[in-house]
C-alpha cells in the first residue's frame, strides 16, 4: 500500500504529529510505502521524520492546489491519511482528485469556528452544531490569533461551512471517542463513514507502581492554559481539610495566573509548579503519587494523559469533560466528577487520599481496563484494516 499523509507540519510538536509520526513509521516497518504532503518543519526531529516519510512534499505561499495535484501524480497513492490541515484548497484538490480519502479528527477544527468548543469568557461547553449561532451570541468570528501579530483574528462562517462539506466527502473520518463520533453526527457527517480508533498511549514500564505511601501526592500533569482548569484544580484543592501535596507538571500562558492564586489561597507550600518534566523523570512522580486530577474544562476529545497514567496503575480523578468518560469509568478506575464541582472534586481527591487500600484497587483497574482496550499492536492492524476497506470500496457514481 502506498499512503500519503498530509499534515500543517513537519516534525515533532504536540499529540497530533506524535500520533501522525508513530503511525506511520508503524506502517512502514509493516512493509508500505508512506509519504508526505506538509506545511513548514518544527525544527524538532525533523531527521526521524525524514527516516519514516520516504517521498516528502512541501506546501508554500504559492498555489498549493498545484503542489498537492504534483504530489499526487508523482507519488500515486492507493489512499491519503489528512491529519491537521486548514487550508482549503489543499483539502479542495484532494477531494476534486477522487484519491480514497481518511481524515483523522484530532481536535475540534473542522466544525468548530474558535476550534475547541468552548466558551472562553463563560468556559460553557458549546453543544451545538455549526451554525449562525456561531457568529451570534457567541461571537466566535472574532478569535485569538495565536500566529503573532494582531492579537485578534476573524473566522469566516462561510469558510467553516465549506470546510464542513469538502470533509463530508471523505470516505472515512477516525476519532478517538464516542463524543467525537456524536460531534461530527450532530455536523452532518454519515455515521456509516466514521470510525472509533483511539490513540494508545506509550507502554508503562510493568515493574513501577506508586507505593500510594504517606505524602499523599496529587499529580497533575500537561498544559497550563485556561480550558485545562488548572486554577478550577487549585480552588477545589483549598477545600480539601486533609495533608496533602500537589505537584503541576507542565507549562503555558496560564501560568503565572495559577501561581499567584496558589499564594492567594495560601496553598504555596503545598502546590509546586515544576515545568516541563522529561518522560523518564515522570516516573519517579508515578512512585509517589496516590491520584492523578484532570481538571480539563473544555471538552477533551479523549485526553491521552489519563490512559498513560493508568499504564501505571494510578487513579484518575477529572472533570466530566468531553470524550473522558470514553476511558474514565466512575468508581471503577478513578471518579468522573459533574463540570466544575469544586466540592465534588475534593471529595473525591480526599476519599483517595484517605482510603490508599480503594486507590490501589482503582489504579489496578485502570490498569487492566487500559491494557485490554487500547492494545498497541492492534491500533495498528485496525488502521491497515481500515485503509484496505476503503480502497476497495466503490463510490456511487
Amino acid at each position: 500500500m502506498k499512503l500519503l499523509y498530509v499534515h500543517e507540519r513537519f516534525g515533532a510538536l504536540a499529540g497530533a504529529e506524535a500520533n501522525a509520526h508513530i503511525t506511520a513509521t508503524e506502517l512502514a516497518a509493516r512493509g508500505h510505502t508512506i509519504g508526505i504532503l506538509h506545511g513548514p518543519g518544527t525544527g524538532k526531529n525533523e531527521a526521524a521524520w525524514q527516516t519514516t516519510f520516504t517521498a516528502r512534499f512541501a506546501l508554500g505561499p504559492g498555489d498549493n492546489a498545484a503542489v498537492v495535484r504534483g504530489a499526487l501524480a508523482t507519488f500515486q497513492p492507493d489512499a491519503v491519511y489528512v491529519h491537521k490541515m486548514a487550508d482549503l484548497e489543499v483539502i479542495a484538490a484532494l477531494v476534486a482528485s477522487g484519491v480514497p480519502l481518511v481524515r483523522m479528527v484530532h481536535d475540534h477544527d473542522i466544525y468548530c469556528m474558535r476550534s475547541y468548543k468552548y466558551n472562553y469568557f463563560t468556559r460553557a461547553i458549546c453543544t451545538r452544531p455549526a451554525s449562525l449561532y456561531c457568529i451570534f451570541p457567541c461571537l466566535a468570528s472574532v478569535v485569538k490569533n495565536s500566529g503573532g501579530g494582531f492579537p485578534l483574528k476573524w473566522v469566516s462562517y462561510t469558510d467553516k461551512k465549506r470546510e464542513i462539506a469538502l470533509n463530508q466527502q471523505f470516505r472515512r473520518m477516525v476519532v478517538v471517542t464516542t463524543y467525537m463520533r456524536d460531534e461530527l453526527i450532530q455536523n452532518g457527517f454519515d455515521p456509516k463513514r466514521i470510525e472509533i480508533h483511539a490513540p494508545v498511549p506509550r507502554m508503562g514500564d510493568p515493574n513501577l507502581r506508586s507505593d500510594f505511601g504517606p505524602r499523599n501526592l496529587i499529580m497533575y500533569a500537561g498544559q497550563i492554559i485556561r480550558g485545562k482548569g488548572v486554577d478550577v484544580l487549585i480552588e477545589a484543592l483549598a477545600l480539601l481539610d486533609v495533608q496533602f501535596e500537589c505537584v503541576i507538571l507542565g507549562d503555558g500562558n496560564h501560568r503565572a495566573y495559577c501561581e499567584e492564586l496558589t499564594r492567594k489561597l495560601g496553598l504555596a507550600d503545598r502546590v509546586h509548579f515544576k515545568g516541563f518534566i522529561p518522560q523518564e523523570e515522570l516516573k519517579g512522580y508515578y512512585r509517589e503519587c496516590s491520584v492523578v486530577a484532570l481538571s480539563s474544562l473544555w471538552p477533551e476529545p479523549i485526553a491521552t494523559i489519563g490512559l498513560e497514567v493508568m499504564r501505571y496503575a494510578l487513579p484518575v480523578v477529572a472533570f466530566d469533560a468531553g470524550g473522558i468518560k470514553d476511558w474514565l469509568e466512575d468508581g471503577h478506575n478513578g471518579y468522573l466528577v459533574p463540570w466544575m464541582d469544586r466540592p465534588q472534586f475534593a471529595a473525591r481527591l480526599k476519599q483517595l487520599l484517605l482510603d490508599k487500600p480503594l486507590a490501589r484497587q482503582l489504579g489496578e483497574n485502570g490498569l487492566k481496563l487500559v491494557s485490554e482496550r487500547y492494545d498497541f499492536p492492534q491500533y495498528i492492524v485496525d488502521l491497515e484494516t481500515m485503509f484496505g476497506r476503503v480502497m476497495r470500496e466503490k463510490v456511487p457514481g
